[in-house]
């Protein structure tokens, strides 16, 4: 593979924690230790955001803020109480984010594949640098070891800018960026990667539409597993991904069809 320079990877529902399910408690919990009681389906609405724009996404849903207020003696939710809440969040999902750090199956498989073609691997994160400490190690003993990592909270935005994807071209010495993909399960970091001017794969099947354990989907009946995977598709091809894939597995094929579109002189996006 000669024109495809770089993948850049999301970690949570795309590379580990399949179903990203991680986050979703700890929402839950550190909104209950505030007396606002949130659904997990609340919770994962704004995935892919910076933890604390994700924070502030969730204190603006109409109900979620008046339950703030009701809790709260009246007061709104602003952006001290975001800080608040976000504050307690960060150590308790750092807590809890090692439960979760099982590669996708066939993840790290793929990875040795793009390697040996001579592809560079990146990889950027709604997480905070102390979230994901605990998370590397695990990944790498699994043989996972992207060649660059960029944090929410590193630069001054994250997700949907393009910024961390700006960031991973200079770490890893890529470009143009229509010669790098963005892989990833939320619509956040599907619009960060066409932000940059990339190629966009959505990853469906393992991310944080479906929000099942592989144990979860297996039990799911088979039509179920099928309305639920095509809503998720829905979603990211809206978002405008150029392609989906059940998981990152699934993966090889997209690029081999990057690389032609490269070849014949077109651009991501269309």
């Amino acid at each position: 593979m000669s024109l495809v320079k770089a993948v850049i990877f999301d970690w949570a529902g795309t590379m580990i924690d399949f179903g990203s399910r991680a986050p979703m408690g700890a929402f839950v919990e550190v909104f209950g230790e505030f007396g606002v009681e949130l659904t997990i389906a609340e919770a994962r609405g704004p995935m892919g955001l910076p933890k604390l724009e994700h924070i502030k996404a969730l204190g603006a849903l109409p109900r979620v803020a008046a339950a703030w207020q009701e809790a709260h003696g009246g007061a709104p939710f602003d952006d001290d109480a975001a800080q608040r809440v976000y504050e307690i969040f960060v150590p308790l999902n750092a807590r809890i984010v090692s439960d979760y750090a099982e590669l996708v199956p066939g993840a790290a498989a793929m990875v040795a594949d793009l390697r040996a073609l001579g592809v560079k691997i990146g990889s950027t994160t709604g997480y905070t640098r102390d979230i994901m400490a605990p998370v590397l190690p695990l990944a790498a003993e699994q043989g996972y070891a992207p060649d660059n990592l960029v944090c929410a909270g590193d630069l001054p935005a994250g997700r949907p800018s393009p910024l961390m994807m700006y960031k991973c071209f200079i770490d890893l010495a890529v470009w143009p960026a229509s010669a790098c993909v963005k892989v990833d399960d939320t619509e956040p970091g599907i619009a960060e990667g066409r932000a940059a001017g990339s190629w966009t794969v959505g990853v469906s099947l393992s991310g944080n539409e479906v929000g099942l354990s592989p144990q979860e989907l297996a039990a799911t009946p088979a039509e179920e597993r099928a309305a639920l995977n095509a809503r998720a598709v829905e979603k990211l091809e809206a978002a405008g991904a150029d392609y989906v894939v059940d998981t990152v597995a699934d993966l090889p094929g997209v690029l081999d069809r990057i690389e032609a579109r490269i070849a014949a002189g077109e651009s991501p996006g269309i």
